[in-house]
């Protein structure tokens, strides 16, 4: 009976335990109820645009048909997989896809953030700001005009590198028809286009360094450069590994558009990437099906990468995302 009565007891006062947490929630939620109010817009985004979508993966398991419509397509289980696994096409796109996005990795990401460190390092505020302006520029340009402008500077049909060349003795290059160039030239357009912008997050890490380590690195004898490597640059160390974590997610979408626009006969057999086949395949052929199979295998591997960098970052005692 007096264990019974203690059980009794113990589930009452978890229920008044619970029922006076549940009281408090509320009361912080209507106390920060505007704040609550501004979240929705972009839960309403993610929603509806991000989550909703996503039932129309299950057409990579039908036989997508539109005058049969998304339910009534027959069902083919794992039939666009094994078709795209057993594809020799699928080793070269995979090939290209993967060098492409360690070339961003190697030759990109390191980028923003050695030139959020030099900006930080300017004490002339109207040169640092002249600066950071001239490089934000080309991120609000499009890539038709980006590819654009390259073609105008390397074509052989008058263009501005050629004709030095010409100039100076030697044979114009066809850059633009070369394979050998064309992802020297894909990562050469994403880091002039992209490499100011990304500056932003790490600058907006740094402004927050109490300047007072700068103080006490100064007292202990440290130079510039000893105080941007022990004091600044361990700041935005976690700021790095996030966004690197975050940026695998992406490992695989190297870009549609600008790699669409730079791709030719010539230089297909290293252009053509998971982006630019499901476009030719779901679009141009109407494969919806096998194309949804290929993106949603894409998906999968930056889900997986997003996974596995996120646990080996806090297994070295960083934040990580989650």
């Amino acid at each position: 009976m007096h264990t019974e009565s203690a059980l009794a007891a113990t589930k009452a006062s978890a229920t008044s335990a619970r029922g006076i947490h549940r009281k408090q929630h509320m009361k912080r939620m209507l106390r920060n109820r505007w704040l609550y109010l501004m979240l929705l817009p972009g839960i309403l985004y993610f929603l509806i645009f991000k989550y909703v979508p996503m039932y129309g993966v299950l057409i990579a398991f039908k036989n997508y048909q539109p005058f049969l419509g998304f339910w009534d397509s027959q069902w083919v289980g794992m039939k666009h997989f094994d078709r795209f696994f057993g594809d020799p096409l699928f080793w070269r796109l995979l090939s290209n896809t993967f060098i492409l996005a360690i070339y961003n990795i190697v030759f990109f990401f390191p980028l923003p953030i050695i030139i959020a460190l030099m900006l930080n390092e300017l004490r002339i505020e109207l040169f640092k700001r002249t600066i950071q302006t001239v490089v934000y520029i080309p991120h609000f340009m499009s890539w038709v005009v980006i590819v654009s402008i390259v073609y105008l500077f390397f074509t052989t049909e008058g263009g501005l590198v050629n004709e030095g060349i010409k100039s100076l003795g030697g044979e114009k290059i066809n850059f633009l028809l070369s394979a050998d160039w064309f992802r020297t030239f894909i990562t050469a357009e994403v880091i002039w286009k992209e490499t100011g912008w990304g500056t932003i997050i790490f600058l907006a890490a740094l402004s927050g360094v109490d300047p007072q380590q700068y103080e006490a690195a100064r007292i202990d004898g440290a130079n510039r450069m000893q105080q941007m490597l022990h004091v600044t640059f361990p700041a935005i160390r976690s700021t790095i590994v996030i966004l690197l974590i975050l940026r695998l997610g992406h490992f695989l979408d190297t870009g549609f558009e600008q790699i669409w626009l730079m791709l030719n006969a010539m230089n297909r057999e290293v252009g053509e990437v998971f982006d630019t086949y499901v476009y030719s395949t779901g679009i141009s052929e109407g494969q919806y099906s096998y194309s949804t199979a290929v993106g949603l295998f894409k998906s999968i591997v930056g889900l997986v990468l997003v996974a596995a960098s996120n646990f080996i970052a806090k297994r070295m005692g960083e934040e990580g995302v989650v």
